[in-house]
């Protein structure tokens, strides 16, 4: 099952989705049980947008981040945190601190959250550290951080891997499952597969049944830095480039909800 989702009739972009779900999957009758999968999309895409709102922070912070000259970043958690949900309202028109706290969405954003504060406060040695250039603390490594650590905060309700196409993963930890390699290949891969469109279905994960959510990325300005042109020269992190071009097909948000 794949799905676009619309708010207010426009249709989000790559960055716009949001768990604010209205009309699209409301209409007509739904079943119970259809309803509870398109709440459990609507979570997944609620944990993928704060995440990403959270790692765009630490990519706009890459210069102060690894300033040689400047000691404590104003980069604690709760700064971090603030920024990401900033950014999640600019860019969705979705406050995920208007979720039911006690309601399931609301815990996993809980989770996630609380995750992120973690993850910066954890790191604050490092990316504190006068003297000392590049620091390593790049969003992939934050993301990767990030949903390991809230794998351990939502235990067996969730979880989140930030993937790629097979060969584009740079961690072999993050390498795409059966499941998320053939979506890749057989609907992200095409060449008609609209950039504003995700991909869900019921599958299993770990022996057990889950909404599965992947969310397709593209690359941006940004990231060609380390995934652009020339195809080989080693960037800055110690990987090969990619040869990328803007707007490629670049990595993939994976939630899966339990059920």
């Amino acid at each position: 099952m794949s799905i676009r989702y619309r708010r207010r009739g426009q249709g989000y972009g790559r960055r716009g989705v949001c768990g604010a779900l209205v009309g699209v999957l409301l209409l007509g009758g739904m079943s119970l049980a259809a309803a509870a999968e398109s709440d459990d999309v609507g979570t997944a895409i609620s944990l993928a947008d704060l995440l990403r709102s959270a790692r765009t922070v630490i990519s706009a912070n890459q210069a102060r981040i690894n300033d040689p000259s400047l000691g404590d970043k104003g980069l604690s958690g709760d700064a971090v945190l603030g920024s990401a949900i900033e950014n999640d309202i600019k860019t969705t028109g979705f406050d995920p601190r208007s979720v039911d706290p006690a309601s399931p969405r609301g815990k996993l954003l809980a989770d996630l959250s609380k995750a992120i504060k973690q993850v910066m406060d954890a790191n604050q040695k490092t990316i504190n550290r006068k003297g000392m250039g590049f620091k390593g603390f790049v969003p992939a490594v934050f993301g990767r951080l990030v949903t390991e650590q809230f794998q351990v905060e939502a235990g067996d309700k969730a979880s989140i891997k930030v993937t790629a196409p097979p060969d584009l993963v740079r961690n072999r930890k993050a390498a795409p499952d059966e499941f998320e390699t053939r979506v890749i290949a057989a609907e992200f891969s095409r060449a008609d597969w609209p950039k504003d469109k995700i991909y869900s279905a019921v599958a299993p994960l770990k022996g057990r049944q889950a909404m599965r959510v992947l969310v397709p990325e593209y690359y941006g300005a940004g990231c060609l830095s380390c995934h652009g042109a020339p195809k080989g020269e080693i960037d800055i992190t110690g990987y090969p480039k990619e040869g990328a071009k803007l707007g490629d097909l670049g990595g993939v948000i994976s939630i899966s909800i339990f059920q």
